[in-house]
C-alpha cells in the first residue's frame, strides 16, 4: 500500500485505501479494520491524502509536510492524545509542531482529524513519503488524467448510448 492510494471520505471517518473508481463511486478499504465497501458518489466525495492542503501563514501546505513535521518532532514534543486532550493543548501541539498554521482557518477539529489520521497511519507503518515527495505537480497533473481516463473506461461511449437509447425505443 502507498501514501497516494490512501483517501479521506466525506461522511466516514478514518482513512481508506482507493482500490478502484467505478462510474457511480468508488471500492475501498479502510485502514482501521480492513472492509471493503462501496462508496457511493451520489452521497461521498472521496479526497486522496496527496491533495489535501493545510492553510498556514505563507503558501498552503501539503498534509504529508505536516505529518514529516510531527514525525521528526516525536522525540523532542510528547504527541498529544486526542481522546483525552484539551483544545487548548491540542493548538499548543500543533503550534510547537507547525507555527506557520492559520490559526483563523485551520479548526481544531481539523487538527483532530490530523493527529488522528497521524496515529493510524502510524500504526500501519504508512509514514512514509519518499515516493510522494518526488511527485511533482506534472506528475500529479499526469496521475490525475490517468484515472479520468480510467474512470472513462467504464463509461459508454456516446455513440453507445445513442444506440442502446435507439433499441430501447424499438
Amino acid at each position: 500500500m502507498k501514501y497516494k492510494e490512501l483517501v479521506a471520505v466525506t461522511g466516514l471517518s478514518g482513512l481508506y485505501q482507493l482500490l478502484t473508481t467505478k462510474s457511480d463511486g468508488a471500492i475501498v478499504k479502510s485502514l482501521a479494520d480492513n472492509t471493503t465497501k462501496f462508496i457511493s458518489a451520489r452521497k461521498h466525495n472521496v479526497t486522496p491524502l496527496d491533495s489535501i492542503e493545510v492553510y498556514t501563514t505563507g503558501d498552503n501546505v501539503r498534509l504529508q509536510i505536516v505529518f514529516q513535521k510531527m514525525l521528526e518532532n516525536e522525540t523532542t514534543i510528547v504527541p498529544v492524545n486526542v481522546k483525552t486532550a484539551s483544545n487548548a493543548e491540542i493548538k499548543s501541539y500543533f503550534t510547537t509542531i507547525f507555527s506557520e498554521f492559520d490559526q483563523e482557518r485551520v479548526y481544531v477539529s481539523d487538527m483532530k482529524k490530523m493527529l488522528k489520521w497521524y496515529e493510524l497511519l502510524k500504526e500501519k507503518d504508512l509514514l512514509v513519503f519518499s515516493e510522494a515527495e518526488e511527485n511533482t505537480v506534472e506528475t500529479i497533473e499526469e496521475e490525475k488524467v490517468e484515472t479520468i481516463d480510467a474512470t472513462k473506461e467504464n463509461l459508454p461511449t456516446v455513440e453507445e448510448k445513442i444506440e442502446t437509447n435507439k433499441e430501447k425505443e424499438a
